[in-house]
């Protein structure tokens, strides 16, 4: 039996494959430098983990993986390479897997864990048993990966530090492409050439899929026609040209008992035109959109829009993303990952559409100083649909402690109730302080800023 060790097996990206291996018939272990939530989700499945790193770990092993997170000389890794054992990364990896099966991957700045995990669901509930790896834990199936024996694997495809250009695609979805992660990619054009650079490994009987209300993913979707490549579009509003000759659109979007939106789908993607009604129970527009990516892969596929359509309206979402941690004292408490302004104003939006009558907190952690820098301007002005703000320190993640604020943010904000609080605890005495029966505490972060939620809700019910 093939052995695989992890480094780094803690996060989603890597928990989500070796929980793959270990269900396909690896033998998987892994180290860490701490017990993540993902972690013991892995031990419950008896994968082996370390706490820690030491060379002794990689005994026995016949490939190592190592997250984008571990250095170059992590002991792990410089022991696997002293004995010739191969060192992967993700991007390495990746494409080895899906070699074999019908491989799907959902690329672009925002949406794509959520356009995933929806895809995932509907294929599963559909009795299709896909194979599939999201980067979160998916709130349906309690899991961000499985191994399956249907004929389709489905990937979220994460462009940071290009690890989506390992993949081996034959449908790619592009929910949206604007500039982020700018110590990857200092400038736009560098990220724009990184998923021009992903749409070249379709073969030439695969399909594109973009967001036609999205000019950039719309100047791919050229690049894939000039190609030979097959392209679908889609949209919401209803006004505009379709770009392509093969579209799916909606219309009608109206807020529903469930939460979410209900809305009439029109395409002309299986050579007539076809009407259907979806309705979602994950809140926003933006979740129309993405509803509509994974309804044009499914037409793709020639599975049934309208069983697809009600397999839609069962999926309950994704771990923070507007994740529901719980009501207590009339409050509300959301957890969501969003760290981009354009992911903060949809994530607002979404919460003042299910909740219009409700005062919304949006507590914002900002991640990395390099985002935060570079998107200055376009996080001040995000806010617009919040009644208060809470602005925390910078979680620094993978870079150095830097001489900057996001103190300076707040005093740059049109918003006349933002305020800066430095840390986590105090911003959760804060609110604990401050919060009334009818409020919404909604708190956007992709660091630790969880632990605000967490802490906020346990007070609450005490």
């Amino acid at each position: 039996m093939t052995k695989v060790h992890f480094v780094g097996i803690g996060g989603s990206g890597l928990s989500a494959i070796a929980r793959l291996l270990k269900e396909s018939g690896y033998e998987v272990a892994g180290s860490d430098r701490a017990l993540s939530p993902f972690a013991e989700d892995l031990q419950k499945i008896g994968i082996l983990i370390f706490i820690g790193h030491h060379a002794d770990h990689i005994q026995g092993a016949d490939w190592v993986v190592r997250s984008s997170a571990i250095a170059d000389d992590n002991v792990e890794v410089i022991a696997a390479q002293s004995l010739n054992i191969p060192v992967y990364k993700r991007a390495d990896f990746l494409g080895k897997l899906m070699e074999e099966k019908m491989g799907i991957a959902i690329a672009g700045t925002h949406g794509k864990t959520t356009t995933t995990a929806m895809l995932a669901w509907t294929l599963h509930a559909l009795q299709r048993d896909p194979s599939f790896i999201v980067g979160s834990v998916m709130n349906n199936l309690k899991v961000n990966a499985h191994f399956g024996q249907g004929n389709t694997f489905v990937i979220e495809a994460d462009e940071y530090d290009r690890m989506f250009l390992g993949l081996k695609p034959h449908i790619a979805v592009i929910t949206n492409l604007e500039h982020d992660h700018p110590d990857c990619y200092p400038t736009f054009d560098d990220m724009y050439s990184a998923f021009q650079s992903f749409v070249n490994l379709l073969p030439v009987d695969g399909t594109l899929i973009v967001n036609a209300e999205d000019k950039n993913s719309l100047n791919l979707l050229s690049h894939a026609r000039r190609k030979g490549i097959n392209v679908i579009s889609f949209n919401v509003k209803s006004d505009m040209t379709i770009n392509s000759p093969n579209w799916m659109q909606a219309g009608g979007l109206k807020p529903n008992e469930l939460g979410g939106f209900s809305f009439n789908l029109i395409t002309n993607a299986g050579g007539t035109t076809e009407k259907v009604n979806v309705a979602l129970q994950v809140p926003g527009e933006h979740n129309v959109r993405n509803a509509l990516a994974v309804l044009c892969v499914i037409g793709t596929l020639g599975i049934s829009l309208q069983e697809a359509a009600e397999a839609l309206s069962q999926f309950t979402g994704t771990g923070r993303r507007f994740e529901v941690k719980g009501e207590a004292r009339g409050i509300i408490v959301v957890d969501d990952y969003a760290h981009h302004p354009t992911e903060i104003k949809a994530t607002l939006a979404a919460a003042r559409a299910r909740y219009p009558q409700k005062r919304i907190w949006a507590v914002w952690q900002p991640h990395t100083y390099s985002r935060t820098q570079t998107l200055f301007q376009e996080f001040s002005r995000a806010f617009g649909d919040a009644d208060q703000v809470i602005v925390t320190e910078v979680y620094a993640s993978r870079e150095p402690k830097q001489d900057f604020s996001s103190a300076e943010i707040v005093s740059s904000m049109p918003h006349s109730s933002a305020r800066y609080i430095e840390t986590l605890e105090e911003t959760t005495s804060y609110l604990i302080n401050n919060l009334r029966a009818g409020d919404v505490v909604l708190v956007l972060s992709a660091g630790d800023a969880d632990k605000v939620s967490a802490d906020v809700f346990a007070k609450l019910v005490i």
